[in-house]
């Protein structure tokens, strides 16, 4: 638990996209408000009374997927919630990261709050009691087909519910999920019916994945803005390009938006200045440079769709069998239904590695015209303090072309794929854990190729001298310069000055120095 970060509350409406990075990656508690806590006692009476009804109901009385046909007697429906749990967990390979499993547990807590799920106030209360507390289970790389929702992972969740599996504590230490809830005060619960499928039945890891890789991706997009701009200037580009008459003509939303970036980050550039004269005789830039915010404003507008998407699914409660409510002239009552499929969200899941495969080769493509004398317009080769005896930014630049190359794999897609399971009754599946997975990869590799494309611009721009860069860029440059990051001079041991930047955008510090000297970027 992170005392500092204010508690996000849940009710039966949809969590935003901030409370679920504050409880995903700084650490912040949850509760439940009493407007959840009476829908939840709600749908568990109606649980309650068609378990004791001799008919049988999906998930309360049966089993489950292609053994639902048997119905399971009273006595036995206790071991049968153990054995749903314990055999789903079923997860191999690495654990995922704890800011993933975090993001998971608040989004079925979520779902769970709505009260069509059928779960009892204590259960919930208790895995909001694992989230307030740093408890976290240890979930698998492998195990989910991304339907029935992320069975596996959510799986090894509601293990730790029952005090049985392995987590980690507030401090990161691996111990089993019994020692860490007596720790921490908190006493485990015995399953009673349907709360293994409520607990284990939901697209909350993709969710999860998707929110955080959007909430990423707008931050590289504006810093991606902010490299394309250096670039721009540091070789001697035009900014006319960028002029908003022209993005009008093209009414994409996402294109204004960086051209206008572009506008305002090279406003008072001595650089551009410098070259806008009637003895220029370079008529227009490559593509990589002027058609920078078509293709970065189509990035962006990709993202926003998948905010969309991430938006319905966050105020959607995604389990089966669901809880109906009374009304139009119905009782309450529990149906059956499809809506834990997760095409939705594995879809836009891989557009946007398709998305960052390509502003990751825009990006490598205008650092490489930096290192080619033939294309960098004066600067010397490789922009080596001495070429031939230094090689300067050469092997900086394998690295990006290497993460770029890597990007273009994970940009084939997970949800093309499906492979039927449970003995066919599960014949279509959506893949979107395994479009996560990937994503994730991918926006790590954009972080590291765009500042790559920053620490070569801010060389270049430094051997422009005595020709001043715009502020914009200047205080970049500096702010590089400040976290260690020499300018140009004889080879060094390039490495941890790439990682000191790579931090320094994904941490957004670029974005912010650039904030600080001409104010928000769109």
């Amino acid at each position: 638990m992170n005392s500092d970060e204010p508690a996000v509350s849940l009710s039966t409406g949809p969590v935003s996209f901030d409370d679920v990075v504050r409880v995903a990656r700084h650490g912040a508690p949850v509760h439940l408000d009493d407007a959840a806590l009476a829908a939840l006692a709600a749908s568990r009476a109606v649980v309650e009374e068609l378990a004791a009804a001799p008919v049988p109901v999906y998930g309360i009385s049966t089993g489950f997927g292609a053994l639902a046909t048997r119905h399971i007697p009273t006595d036995l429906r206790a071991q049968l919630q153990r054995s749903l749990v314990r055999s789903h967990a079923a997860g191999s390979g690495p654990e995922v990261e704890r800011e993933v499993v975090r993001a998971l547990m608040l989004l079925r807590l979520s779902t769970l709050a709505t009260g069509h799920t059928g779960i009892r106030p204590a259960t919930a209360q208790l895995l909001a009691g694992l989230l307030s507390h740093g408890i976290t289970p240890v979930v698998r790389e492998y195990g989910s087909l991304g339907c029935s929702g992320d069975l596996a992972p959510l799986s090894h969740c509601a293990l730790a519910l029952i005090g049985e599996g392995e987590v980690r504590d507030a401090t990161g230490t691996l111990m089993s999920a019994a020692d860490a809830l007596a720790a921490a005060g908190l006493t485990p619960v015995e399953l009673g019916a349907k709360e293994g499928l409520a607990l284990i039945n939901g697209t909350d890891g993709m969710l999860g994945m998707l929110v955080l890789a959007i909430e990423d991706l707008r931050l590289l997009l504006r810093t991606a803005d902010i490299s394309a701009a250096m670039s721009v200037e540091g070789q001697l580009g035009t900014d006319r390009v960028f002029a908003p008459e022209l993005q009008a003509i093209r009414p994409h939303p996402g294109q204004a938006l960086s051209a206008a970036n572009l506008v305002a980050i090279l406003a008072g550039s001595g650089v551009i200045a410098s070259h806008q004269t009637a003895d220029c005789t370079r008529v227009q830039d490559a593509y990589s440079l002027r058609c920078s915010p078509q293709v970065q404003g189509a990035a962006r507008d990709t993202v926003e769709y998948a905010a969309q998407v991430a938006g319905r699914e966050l105020a959607s409660a995604v389990d089966n069998p669901v809880v109906v409510p009374a009304g139009d002239g119905q009782d309450a009552r529990v149906e059956s239904n499809g809506n834990f499929h997760g095409a939705p969200v594995a879809y836009v899941l891989d557009f946007l590695a398709i998305v960052a495969a390509d502003v990751a080769s825009i990006s490598e493509r205008r650092t490489d015209r930096f290192l080619d004398k033939s294309r960098s317009n004066g600067l010397p080769p490789f922009l080596a303090h001495d070429p031939g005896v230094d090689s300067g930014m050469m092997i900086a630049q394998y690295t990006q072309a290497a993460i770029v190359s890597e990007l273009k794999r994970l940009a084939a897609p997970a949800s093309v794929d499906s492979i039927p399971s449970s003995a066919m009754q599960e014949d279509h599946v959506s893949m979107g854990w395994s479009a996560a997975r990937k994503l994730r990869r991918s926006v790590d590799g954009l972080t590291r190729v765009v500042a790559i494309e920053v620490l070569t611009a801010a060389r270049a721009l430094d051997q422009r001298a005595p020709l001043q860069p715009s502020e914009a860029t200047a205080a970049v440059v500096r702010l590089l310069r400040e976290a260690g990051i020499e300018g140009p001079g004889p080879d060094r041991h390039l490495s941890p000055e790439i990682e000191t930047a790579v931090e320094l955008v994904r941490s957004g510090a670029v974005l912010h120095a650039v904030h600080e000297v001409i104010g928000d970027l769109r």
